[in-house]
């Protein structure tokens, strides 16, 4: 390896350590405002169209896996162009650190999903759980380069999780009203934590 190409990894790893030493800014609280209310909307649209979840399993996860898309979608456009206004040269860096942290939560619960599908589906009853403690636990991984109180977050994901998955084997393990709200509130809480923290007030001119 040349002393060009050394100095370049060295540069290159000092920019991935400043990157996971700093607080990540690129998280909007309008948007997960905004992914709360989708899953609301979500939510009464299963109450409305889907009058028996248990029976058409399909639509179900069909109507929340393609919600979660959109919202992961919106989250994703907005982290990219706010990170490079709030992030400057390392908005690179920082993004990575912030997909590198929450990523295992998400494969964790499409592998789940997945597996439960195809090789247990009278356990499906679990997910609404399990996808909320996998949420939580993403959540956990980011808080050390967010706001001290996401924590918070993560606390009320894991809570409402084994609460659902406390309940699951009742007729009401597919109402709306658990996804709904579970991510409707949960996501209303990012927004509101985000705001106090790394809202509007800390955003360049």
């Amino acid at each position: 390896m040349s002393n060009l190409d050394r100095a370049l990894a060295e540069i290159s790893a000092i920019r991935g350590q400043m990157a996971r030493a700093s607080e990540f800014r690129g998280y909007g609280p309008a948007t997960f405002a905004v992914t709360g209310l989708l899953a609301g909307l979500a939510a009464v649209g299963q109450a409305i169209w889907l009058k028996d979840p248990a029976a058409h399993v399909p639509a179900y996860l069909a109507l929340w896996i393609a919600t979660a898309a959109v919202s992961a979608a919106i989250i994703g456009f907005e982290m990219v162009t706010r990170s490079r206004r709030m992030h400057s040269d390392l908005a690179g860096e920082m993004i990575r650190a912030a997909v590198e942290q929450f990523l295992p939560a998400a494969a964790a619960g499409a592998l789940i999903t997945a597996t439960l599908w195809r090789f247990a589906p009278q356990s499906l009853p679990l997910l609404p759980g399990l996808w909320q403690i996998t949420f939580g636990l993403g959540v956990f991984a980011s808080c050390r380069f967010l706001p001290r109180a996401m924590v918070l977050v993560g606390v009320w994901y894991l809570a409402i999780g084994l609460v659902c998955l406390a309940h699951s084997s009742g007729g009401q393990a597919f109402s709306p009203w658990v996804m709904g709200l579970a991510f409707g509130i949960g996501q209303g809480l990012v927004a509101i934590v985000l705001q106090r923290g790394v809202g509007g007030a800390n955003e360049p001119a």
